[in-house]
């Protein structure tokens, strides 16, 4: 079995990913406190920032994956990269001037959306160009890895950043992330052939992929409980934040609170690396029950979430509530994509990646908002409860369909060497 990293390219693909990963926690817990602290907002306006940001998936989604088969993914990964940068450059200046208001930080986050929407389109359909089918799980697996490590670390530096300097520092040291992985990417010398000119024609390219993914047996039913998992995850992480924030610890200061909330995020990086570690021993037994285990156990972790009481106990239930989440998230993940990975057409990755994640993330374009408004009028634990039996009936949907079934393609043995004549 040829090791990971002796595939060409691979090495600096994975890299420039954990080098952008790390930077991404930072933001992950500065953008929220520069909403609330910086730009005085309220618990709607919070969600309202939120859904801005995943609300290109659901417009544009689509049409992105067409772009990722269409030309060369290399290069849009790397000018993605850069002009995030540029973004999150532009929105901390603008924070530190005194110019920024709620409305022209949902226009920015939505551009930055956009080009996130772009790049991950052509990033999970690059792998497939520079590992084989019967490594995509352990490719991936290893990604995730370092993706969970920079979770362990990222949320709690990013929360220190935070109380120390300031919400719009976290985002300068995002910008320098993003700008390093572009120009890491640009020096991928791995030969990446030009998509074979055709006569194109957008709309049938759009239902081509539509129909591979939602007429597929297995992909079908996935992809569809795996938006609807997104919705509640995304209204109970909402109001998990905001919990953490402003009603864990009412007499908190919110930059202290930043801290905290990285140190809960941290804990479930975590169960997120633990659970990486275990996803091959899982997916051995079959795709479909790691990623179900990750559709039950779910709803178990958002649901110690809602029953959280305030002062110290409080703290360790939400932080229990993060390791239980991201430990099931880390088995499952590695799994799905490789799964999705190995059973598409290289023609057809674009669109399948893109299909998928624009109406997963695109979710979050309602379901943030409205996990906002429920915080807001129901209360924090209340709101991550309607979540929580939302996630319920997907995860029963999830179990009695054809996703139980799902198997990885097994590793092709080498041919044999010739007979010595």
């Amino acid at each position: 079995m040829t090791r990971l990293f002796g595939h060409p390219g691979y090495a600096r693909f994975w890299t420039a990913d954990t080098v952008s990963t790390f930077g991404t926690y930072l933001t992950t817990v500065a953008l929220p406190i520069l909403v609330i602290v910086t730009l005085h907002a309220g618990d709607a306006e919070v969600g309202l920032v939120n859904g801005a940001r995943w609300a290109p998936y659901l417009i544009f989604g689509l049409l992105a994956g067409v772009v990722a088969d269409r030309y060369r993914r290399r290069p849009i990964l790397v000018a993605t990269d850069l002009a995030r940068a540029a973004l999150l450059a532009l929105v901390a200046v603008l924070a530190l001037a005194g110019a920024l208001g709620v409305g022209l930080l949902m226009a920015l986050v939505a551009a930055f959306g956009a080009l996130s929407l772009l790049y991950e389109a052509a990033h999970q359909s690059y792998l497939p160009r520079l590992v084989p089918p019967a490594d995509l799980t352990r490719a991936n697996a290893r990604m995730e890895q370092s993706g969970s490590l920079a979770q362990t670390t990222g949320p709690f530096l990013g929360g220190a950043v935070v109380a120390a300097v300031g919400a719009p520092v976290a985002l300068l040291l995002d910008a320098v992330s993003y700008l390093g992985s572009g120009l890491l990417l640009a020096t991928i010398r791995r030969p990446e052939p030009v998509p074979a000119p055709t006569r194109r024609h957008l709309r049938r390219e759009l239902r081509e992929g539509l129909a591979w993914v939602y007429r597929h047996r297995v992909l079908g039913p996935y992809a569809l409980t795996l938006h609807a998992r997104f919705l509640f995850a995304s209204m109970a992480s909402t109001a998990f934040t905001l919990l953490v924030v402003r009603g864990l610890d009412p007499g908190l200061p919110p930059e202290r609170a930043a801290v905290g909330l990285g140190v809960v995020l941290a804990l479930g990086g975590v169960g997120a690396v633990l659970g990486n570690g275990l996803s091959h021993r899982v997916g051995r037994h079959g795709a479909g029950r790691a990623i179900l285990l990750e559709r039950v156990v779910e709803p178990l972790g958002w649901a110690l979430a809602a029953l959280t009481v305030t002062g110290p106990a409080g703290w360790i239930m939400v932080s229990a509530s993060q390791f239980v989440i991201w430990l099931a998230l880390g088995v499952s993940g590695p799994n799905e994509m490789g799964y999705r990975q190995a059973v598409t057409p290289d023609r057809l990755q674009g669109r399948m990646n893109a299909t998928i994640r624009s109406l997963n993330w695109g979710m979050l374009t309602v379901g943030a908002p409205v996990g906002g408004l429920l915080a807001a009028h129901l209360g924090y634990r209340a709101a991550i409860g309607v979540a929580v039996a939302g996630l319920a009936v997907a995860a029963t949907v999830a179990v009695l369909s054809p996703v139980r079934g799902a198997r990885h393609p097994e590793p092709v043995a080498p041919e044999p060497a010739p007979a010595p004549r």
